[in-house]
């Protein structure tokens, strides 16, 4: 397999993974917050993962996934806390959830890419 097949099979994984957490029950995670994601292209190249109501971001398509992308958490006073899970670091505060997701992006870890079929020991440091 080439890497632009292996590109491409990782993309469509995203794209699919995507298409079902846009569609998801309201229950499951308040639609807004997916759509707003998606609406920001480095973002949609990202793996995306719900849990317990919460949007996660992961380098990798596979277990274990990557830890090293920022999450958005409601605050119960207003605002978002932004924050990194795998060395703990608080990235921001913001009043709305699009500055949320632009802080996200923007803290990337360099040479982010699109998602890669692999996990998170196959992601460069």
């Amino acid at each position: 397999m080439t890497n632009d097949e292996t590109s491409r099979d990782a993309a469509e994984i995203v794209a699919e993974s995507w298409q079902a957490v846009l569609e998801m029950d309201p229950d499951l995670i308040n639609p807004v917050v997916p759509r707003t994601a998606y609406a920001h292209p480095r973002l949609r190249e990202l793996y995306p993962i719900v849990s317990h109501g919460t949007l996660y971001f992961s380098r990798c398509i596979q277990f274990p996934w990557s830890q090293d992308v920022g999450t958005m958490f409601t605050q119960t006073e207003g605002g978002y806390r932004v924050r990194r899970a795998s060395d703990n670091t608080v990235l921001g505060v913001t009043v709305t959830m699009q500055e949320a997701m632009d802080l996200i992006a923007a803290n990337l870890p360099e040479g982010s890419g699109p998602a890669i079929d692999g996990t998170s020991h196959d992601l460069t440091p």
